[in-house]
């Protein structure tokens, strides 16, 4: 990948030690010294290390860092920023975010976010205790404006979202989605009939499933979600035993389009109209299928299943 390729003189690969930025020493804590920069696990976009340093006090500590070039200073900043708003709600369920910046040393293009280290063991937390601390997280925070969006653009994954606020959920998310679609398409070439169920989709599907949200009084809360809340976005601390999250896209949003990434029969919903419930998963899931195959083109069988997931919400709808 681009990003990699740029950043690895930065970061190298494979448990190597590195010497660290200066911008990244700017801020530690008054008085910290590095003692070791290691390259720490992979990831599809960036690049990770964990960087050891002595406080001012002899106490040690480590911290998680990661680098990327393309999108970097969106991504980075983006998740920094997500990362802080959940933390504000909910401190024990991530590690404690500390800055965002830009490399001095490296290529100027080379951005970071620097956070607490954790040791995780990077299993699934039992469920119960798990889905008890995001809905802790939706029911808790609050929209700064009462709108849907968030303040600061970011990234699910590497690909740029559209987080403009709006009043409306139907409207909002339907920016979101056509955003994703539109660098779908592009990257990975055209299908006619593939466009035009999308099409039908956004002009009958999506007004007839989010709109009643927002009728008859209804009045939906914008929550603060994490945005992609996948498996392998999760883990348990070692040291506490709670569930950790990480790798935030978050926004504003209706709670329920945090379980796109989850479809799954047994999830039940409680938003009116609750007849709808399914549906709406549905249609939440093709962000999250879209996204997977910006980032994965390769896997021709999920764009299958959106063209399928499309078709079946407009077959159902567009009869109405």
């Amino acid at each position: 990948m681009e990003s990699q390729a740029v950043v690895k003189e930065a970061i190298p690969e494979s448990d190597e030690r590195f010497a660290v930025d200066p911008s990244i020493v700017a801020v530690l804590p008054k008085g910290a010294k590095v003692t070791e920069a290691r390259s720490y696990g992979k990831s599809e976009w960036a690049r990770l290390a964990r960087v050891r340093v002595e406080l001012a006090d002899g106490t040690a500590k480590s911290y998680f860092l990661k680098c990327a070039i393309k999108d970097g200073e969106r991504m980075m900043k983006g998740e920094y920023t997500s990362m802080l708003e959940l933390y504000r709600v909910l401190p024990s369920l991530l590690p404690k975010p500390h800055a965002w910046g830009r490399f001095e040393l490296e290529p100027p293009e080379t951005s970071f976010f620097l956070c607490d280290f954790l040791d995780l063991d990077l299993k699934l937390p039992e469920p119960d205790l798990f889905c008890a601390r995001i809905a802790h997280i939706h029911h808790s925070s609050i929209s700064p404006n009462g709108r849907f969006g968030f303040h600061v653009p970011n990234c699910h994954g590497r690909t740029p979202q559209i987080v403009d606020w709006d009043s409306s959920w139907a409207s909002f998310f339907t920016k979101l989605l056509v955003g994703f679609f539109d660098v779908e398409r592009e990257q990975n070439g055209p299908w006619l009939e593939y466009e035009e169920a999308f099409q039908e989709l956004v002009a009958h599907v999506v007004p007839q499933l989010l709109g009643p949200l927002q009728e008859d009084r209804r009045v939906l809360k914008p929550c603060l979600v994490h945005g992609d809340l996948w498996d392998g976005n999760v883990a348990i601390d070692r040291a506490t035993g709670e569930p950790v999250v990480f790798d935030a896209a978050c926004l504003y949003a209706h709670n329920e389009y945090e379980l796109g990434m989850w479809r799954r029969e047994e999830v039940k919903f409680t938003h009116e109209p609750v007849e709808q419930w399914d549906d709406r998963n549905r249609l939440y899931a093709l962000k999250f299928n879209i996204a997977h195959m910006i980032g994965w083109p390769k896997d021709t069988h999920v764009r299958q299943r959106i063209y399928e997931d499309m078709c079946f919400l407009v077959n159902k709808y567009l009869r109405r």
